[in-house]
């Protein structure tokens, strides 16, 4: 895949997810949010909690989870943990770090918690 075209897949990704937590209630509060550690995919809020979101999208969804690598889990928790030293509880806030599977028919799995602190 080129990389202009798999710029805007990933845009077209990061919006069916992001809808899809907005109609669960979840408020967008940043897209493609970029901390130290690079860049965080969605942040959402729901009643005071943050959820953390990474968007992988493949052919399949294990080859989206397979994406996922432990470099990068590591650089999203440096960066999450950073946007939660701007929030008023600091690193006292609740929050999770789900990533977002879609497909090639623009299908979403949710894998809550998926990457831990």
């Amino acid at each position: 895949m080129s990389g202009r075209v798999s710029y805007y897949s990933g845009l077209a990704a990061e919006e069916i997810v992001a809808r899809d937590y907005e109609r669960r209630g979840y408020m967008l509060r940043e897209q493609r949010w970029r901390g130290p550690g690079g860049e965080i995919d969605l942040i959402f809020e729901k009643a005071g909690a943050l959820v953390f979101v990474e968007v992988k999208k493949a052919r399949d969804f294990a080859l989206a989870a397979a994406r996922i690598t432990q470099r990068q889990v590591d650089r999203i928790l440096t960066s999450a943990s950073c946007y939660l030293g701007r929030m008023p509880a600091g690193q006292n806030t609740q929050m999770q770090v789900d990533a977002a599977l879609v497909d090639g028919r623009g299908k979403i799995q949710i894998l809550e918690n998926a990457l831990a602190f």
